[in-house]
């Protein structure tokens, strides 16, 4: 398999009367149990070079949440670059999902380490509904320019 600097992503946004909120994903797995502000992301995934970035974007949505985007129109935002390197294009989509409802595509590593017993987790445990300030903080600091882009175009 090969692998890729890449990712996309889908922002997703909604507006209740009047307060923006933004849709992000807590990381699974033993090694973000306890972490928080500064771990969450955008639902997101890597994209091989020949593939179109928003439809990757699109099928790690729903690998990531366990439900398709139904939406009209994506915003497409500037890429971001991550303190790992990794380029992140993103859309901005208006919609709508509950976030207790997730159910995310499962991963599998060793655990605990050198047990050699392989353990699998979910590539997402929760998710959430955060308003601007709130979002800003949840969010990986590299993909907050996401959320500032976003906010300046809608």
């Amino acid at each position: 398999m090969q692998i890729s600097n890449q990712s996309a992503g889908i922002l997703l946004y909604r507006n209740i009367n009047g307060q923006i909120e933004f849709f992000l994903v807590h990381p699974g797995g033993p090694f973000f149990k306890n972490k928080d502000e500064g771990y969450w992301s955008i639902p997101k995934g890597e994209f091989l070079p020949d593939e179109n970035p928003l439809a990757a974007a699109r099928r790690e949505f729903e690998e990531e949440t366990g439900r398709p985007i139904k939406v009209g129109k994506f915003i497409e935002l500037s890429p971001i670059k991550q303190k790992s390197g990794k380029i992140v294009h993103a859309w901005g989509a208006e919609g709508e999902l509950d976030a207790d409802t997730i159910t995310s595509n499962t991963f599998e590593i060793e655990w605990p380490p050198h047990s050699g017993k392989m353990s699998s987790f979910p590539e997402i445990d929760r998710a959430g509904w955060f308003d601007i300030e709130n979002a800003r903080l949840k969010i990986n600091a590299a993909q907050a320019a996401l959320i500032d882009e976003l906010l300046s175009l809608i």
